[in-house]
């Protein structure tokens, strides 16, 4: 099935349509139209178009999101390593056109995927587990409780700080 994609039959560009409330004959009369979208709004407008733009001229199926994320799901289920991933990807561009969008190696690919996720966020903890370094305590040097120092002993000059250990936090809340 090797054909044009018409508008009117892609299932992602209806799903925004309605979403939006919006259908064709009432586009042009939208009077926010011309505003930009906020960064949530850009982040899905860009993995949309990345799931519509086929992976090379001409191309129309599969799309350059669904190949980046069938990668991946190989890449987890065999446990291949980056070296491995980039390997194929490299051997997978030389076996395509020319003028294919491919991603070129594994973080590119990746900071591609990562804004479908839900996201975590880092912070700073104590090496012994005592107190975490999260809003009034962002600041400190030393843990209150041990005293051991918030930072590793840098090395050279040049060297930025860097803490013991890091909790990842996962909010539920984007979960539900």
């Amino acid at each position: 099935m090797h054909g044009v994609v018409d508008d009117n039959t892609n299932p992602y560009r209806t799903m925004v349509m309605d979403a939006m409330e919006m259908n064709q004959s009432n586009v042009g009369q939208c009077s926010i139209i011309d505003e930009e979208p906020n960064a949530d709004a850009t982040i899905f407008f860009d993995l949309l178009k990345d799931s519509n733009e086929p992976l090379w001229d001409d191309c129309t199926n599969p799309s350059k999101l669904s190949v980046v994320a069938h990668m991946f799901t190989i890449k987890s289920d065999y446990k291949v390593r980056e070296a491995g991933y980039e390997k194929i990807v490299e051997w997978a561009r030389s076996i395509l056109p020319e003028a294919n969008r491919l991603k070129e190696n594994f973080y590119i690919a990746k900071s591609m995927m990562k804004t479908l996720g839900p996201g975590y966020q880092k912070i700073n903890m104590c090496p012994n587990f005592y107190m975490l370094y999260y809003l009034e305590n962002t600041e400190l040097i030393e843990y209150k409780t041990c005293g051991h120092s918030h930072y590793k002993p840098r090395t050279n000059k040049w060297r930025i700080f860097v803490t013991h250990k890091k909790l990842r936090y996962f909010p539920i809340t984007y979960r539900l």
